[in-house]
């Protein structure tokens, strides 16, 4: 299972804000837009309101009979067809009068004979048919001569009502519509710029992390001066750190030459002696093998000391084949009498992104315990997670690959020895223990391994080897890196 890609902080707080102004600006929309169908619409009811009153002005009787006394004002009332009609109607007698627009317009009477008081008006919305709906304005007279109300009725056809609508609604949304994305365009440089502080620390520690630089040095905003000054505190901490590592290293291998090298006068006096007891032969030979060993350990922390001194202790891209050679050549020097043969598979692109005295540690461990512990054949290889599921069964697979990508860089070294018993393989991780006492040394190289690859957030595993007969250290560090 990939681990989830980084999100980015930008585009999350764009995406928020262009959900928040949708809703704003869609809900305004809304608002406007119900307003102004309400603002027209009690336009459009006073309208017809004046309407009715043009028609009771010109409205007669005689005999019982209606009748137009004078010409309407309204030159849609003489117009067939024009969309504005006028009723005179009695919940009696029906239909009493029409305008001439109305003489082809036939109207239920439960529409016209609505029930209303003598005085009172309703305004209302009717559609007689699937494409044609009107607005609606009945105003309830009493007529002299007459026990029942007289109602003038006026309808109007709501085209250019949904007209008008429509064109302020696309209007409204147009603006709307760049309104938003101004004021997105506005709000992202707006990010942009606050956000640059978080864009230069990130340069800023890239360059660190390479080894260009070896502290957080731009002038940086008081919400973020706390975090700059407590990581600048944090790097020159842990250079203190390792450096004072590195100098007691030192101090310790100088305090031990001159004992050593006093050690070494005398074993060779003894040596220019005449050897005649084989067992004291065997003794000074014993004791000159561990005093080379003594002075190898030493020498390689005065090693270690003086190129601490030379070179920053912050991380940088360690080219992992070229490490590896140089180990190889060397150790097949030391074990030249085995002989160990060293077969090398390393991607030249494979990168270590970190302290390349760290990585020596590691390969250089593993590597002499391979040549250590081997029958003569070594292999150290880079390989990916991908390619280790492939090649190991399902019950031999590191628990640690669980969520590592497919193309996450491995470390592999094989040897053709006696392998390391399943269930002591995690146990020679552990500082102090040795499962060989015949071998030389302390018992903490592996143990050591794993804590350096620990602190890179890695994982070490001992396996049986698929390509020899003896062990397999599979050493898996966050930092590899291919480039390409």
């Amino acid at each position: 299972m990939r681990q989830p890609a980084a999100y980015s902080l930008q585009s999350r707080l764009l995406a928020s804000v262009a959900i928040l102004l949708a809703s704003f600006l869609g809900l305004t929309g809304l608002v406007l837009d119900r307003a102004f169908r309400t603002s027209v619409e009690a336009g459009v009811s006073e309208q017809l309101r004046v309407q009715i009153y043009v028609m009771l002005a010109a409205v007669d009787e005689a005999d019982g009979d209606f009748y137009f006394s004078e010409s309407l004002q309204e030159p849609r009332f003489s117009q067939i067809g024009s969309g504005l009609y006028g009723f005179l109607s009695s919940p009696d007698d029906g239909v009493l009068l029409k305008t001439q627009s109305a003489l082809d317009v036939e109207l239920p009477l439960e529409i016209l004979n609505f029930a209303l008081e003598r005085g009172e008006t309703r305004f209302d919305r009717v559609q007689l048919s699937a494409d044609t709906r009107y607005f609606l304005s009945t105003y309830s007279v009493t007529w002299e001569n007459r026990e029942e109300p007289v109602l003038f009725t006026v309808l109007e056809s709501q085209d250019l009502y949904l007209l008008e609508v429509n064109n302020f609604r696309r209007s409204l949304w147009s603006w709307l519509g760049g309104l938003a994305v101004l004021l997105l365009v506005l709000q992202l440089t707006v990010l942009r710029w606050g956000l640059s502080p978080l864009r230069t620390m990130s340069r800023e520690l890239a360059a660190i992390e390479s080894g260009d630089s070896d502290s957080l040095q731009a002038r940086y905003p008081r919400e973020l001066e706390q975090v700059t000054s407590n990581l600048n505190l944090l790097i020159q901490t842990e250079r203190k750190q390792q450096q004072r590592y590195r100098t007691t290293l030192g101090d310790l291998a100088h305090s031990l030459k001159t004992p050593l090298a006093v050690m070494q006068g005398e074993i060779d006096n003894i040596g220019g002696l005449k050897q005649t007891d084989s067992r004291n032969a065997s003794s000074h030979q014993t004791l000159q093998e561990q005093l080379d060993r003594m002075n190898q350990l030493v020498s390689y922390q005065l090693q270690r000391a003086v190129k601490s001194e030379a070179s920053p202790s912050l991380s940088r891209h360690v080219p992992v084949a070229t490490l590896v050679a140089g180990l190889c050549r060397a150790l097949e020097k030391v074990y030249r009498e085995k002989p160990v043969v060293i077969s090398q598979h390393i991607d030249p692109q494979l990168m270590f992104q970190g302290d390349e005295r760290d990585l020596m540690e590691v390969m250089g461990n593993v590597l002499d315990n391979a040549c250590k512990y081997g029958n003569g054949q070594v292999r150290v290889s880079s390989v990916t997670v991908a390619e280790m599921l492939k090649a190991l069964p399902q019950e031999n697979t590191p628990d640690f690959f669980t969520g590592k990508a497919a193309n996450q860089a491995l470390l592999l070294i094989e040897d053709n020895g006696g392998g390391v018993d399943d269930s002591l393989q995690q146990q020679v991780l552990e500082r102090g223990v040795r499962l060989d006492t015949l071998k030389q040394g302390q018992g903490i190289g592996l143990a050591v391994v794993n804590d350096i690859v620990q602190s890179y957030g890695g994982h070490v595993a001992i396996m049986q080897s698929t390509l020899f007969s003896g062990a397999a250290v599979v050493i898996l560090l966050e930092s590899l890196r291919q480039l390409r």
